[in-house]
């Protein structure tokens, strides 16, 4: 049996299964994110990462009663910053992925002295607040004592296969998100990570299907788990997910429905885009381009407590509306948008508004809109030279049909729906499960294809031209009422 842990924004997740990928048992735990100030959102190492991890592995270890444990393989968000000193104590909340904006000043500041094009070529992505880099860069100005006690770069992961063998290891994947410290095309550390982080011991690099340790007396005795139990590498949720779904051949690509939209399509070699995250994969063979956009599913989520009822109501409603949402189009950036804008003071716009539409025009133009942001990404890294020629769907999102469906029409591809879609959890034990040489090629098989209808997707070319041309022309409008947005929420 092999047993699978993800550490996610707000919650984890784990599963134990078989050798043949089969889920014996389940487990989860929810959580919150911390926002102590604005654009700050912070996880507590100890209180979230490690007791969900804690619980999870003892529910688990008791559902195997007593029958034997081959490996252990885990995930969590980042690239994230979580500063610790030479044992591991966190020494400070982990810094979050792009949604923590507090290094807007240290960005530039990197942009400018290593130069905007340098850091694209050599670390396959733009510095934006997604980068580890500029974090950093805050840490040491802004809490310096913490930075000067600082001896150890963890993230969700890392932290956790720290916990559990004593080592002080990363894999590539997530090494690969440290823009601008890791070098994409010679996979290693970059000489001028010292630039970003002077003084820090950077962790040794290995990939997430290596066996990197065992779990050690001290990690068994807190866990539950058997001491000496073979721990993989780890590595970042989404190329996890990626993985559980068989997402792991040139030109595959996953889209993750959930509270954001999250793509991972997979290379043969970097692919830089400047509006795209460039990344390794997480087999050594393989490299990766990531998009994302700031809401989808949060979209509809607002709608519905705006307008009231529940979301199969909701759904069923817009599965009645035709294409088009009969002349309503929304711009889905109510949080800002990552990918491939990286834009975090556009805002969301519904235009074409009459006293005629109600809530269930509202409802499927939101699900309409990620699926333009989706099409928009993918034609992106299709510009980048990576076209997809494989989707695969994952994520809460996917239940119901509806807007797998609108996705498919509005992109015209296909997109394959698997047997199992719990997440990252699953790809973690494939991972493990490799790693001890188990072949995992039938695990979580495709039980389902969606097709693209030709007349809905003849009607959404016209929409999304008018998406594209929507953003540009009311950019500075958005901009000024962003602006606005942050002084009254500065002086109340």
């Amino acid at each position: 049996m092999f047993l699978g842990i993800d550490i996610g924004t707000s919650g984890s997740k784990g599963v134990l299964t078989d050798a043949d990928g089969t889920i014996l048992a389940r487990s989860e735990r929810p959580h919150e994110v911390s926002m102590p100030r604005p654009g700050w959102v912070e996880h507590d190492a100890e209180s979230v990462w490690w007791a969900d991890f804690v619980a999870i592995a003892r529910e688990l270890v008791e559902a195997a009663d007593g029958a034997r444990l081959e490996g252990l393989g885990i995930s969590g968000i980042g690239p994230c910053l979580l500063p610790a000193d030479a044992q591991g104590n966190p020494l400070r909340p982990a810094i979050l992925y792009g949604v923590d904006t507090r290094a807007t000043a240290e960005i530039a500041e990197l942009a400018a002295e290593l130069g905007e094009k340098a850091v694209l070529r050599r670390s396959g992505s733009p510095l934006t607040s997604q980068a580890v880099g500029p974090k950093l860069r805050w840490l040491a100005r802004h809490e310096p004592d913490v930075y000067a006690r600082t001896r150890m770069l963890l993230m969700a992961s890392s932290y956790l296969v720290h916990r559990m063998t004593g080592r002080y290891v990363l894999d590539h994947q997530s090494a690969s998100q440290c823009v601008p410290m890791y070098d994409l095309s010679k996979r290693e550390w970059a000489d001028w990570a010292e630039h970003c982080a002077p003084g820090l011991p950077l962790p040794e690099l290995a990939w997430p299907t290596e066996v990197v340790g065992r779990v050690t007396a001290e990690g068994a005795a807190a866990t539950g788990l058997p001491e000496g139990l073979p721990v993989t590498t780890g590595t970042v949720d989404a190329w996890a997910e990626a993985a559980s779904v068989g997402v792991r051949a040139p030109g595959d690509a996953m889209v993750m429905y959930g509270t954001t939209m999250f793509l991972v399509q997979i290379l043969n070699r970097p692919r830089p885009h400047p509006g795209l995250w460039g990344t390794c994969g997480a087999w050594p063979e393989t490299y990766s381009l990531a998009a994302g956009m700031a809401t989808s599913g949060a979209v509809t989520d607002w709608l519905r407590r705006l307008v009231g009822g529940e979301f199969g109501d909701l759904i069923a409603a817009a599965g009645t509306v035709p294409a088009g949402s009969r002349g309503l189009l929304m711009l889905p950036y109510f949080a800002g948008e990552r990918t491939p804008l990286f834009d975090p003071d556009a805002r969301g716009i519904v235009a074409g508004l009459t006293t005629s539409h109600g809530r269930a025009e509202l409802y499927r133009a939101a699900l309409e809109a990620t699926g333009y942001g989706v099409r928009h990404n993918l034609e992106a890294m299709s510009d980048a030279g990576g076209r997809a020629r494989r989707l695969v769907a994952v994520g809460g999102g996917t239940k119901g049909g509806l807007w797998t469906q609108i996705v498919s029409d509005v992109t015209g591809l296909p997109q394959e729906l698997p047997a199992e879609t719990v997440g990252a959890c699953l790809g973690d034990a494939l991972l493990a499960a490799e790693a001890a040489g188990v072949d995992t090629s039938d695990w979580n098989p495709v039980t389902s294809i969606i097709e693209p209808d030709a007349d809905r997707q003849a009607i959404y070319d016209q929409y999304y031209r008018r998406y594209r041309e929507l953003y540009e022309s009311t950019a500075d409008i958005a901009h000024f009422l962003a602006a606005e947005q942050h002084r009254t929420a500065k002086h109340g």
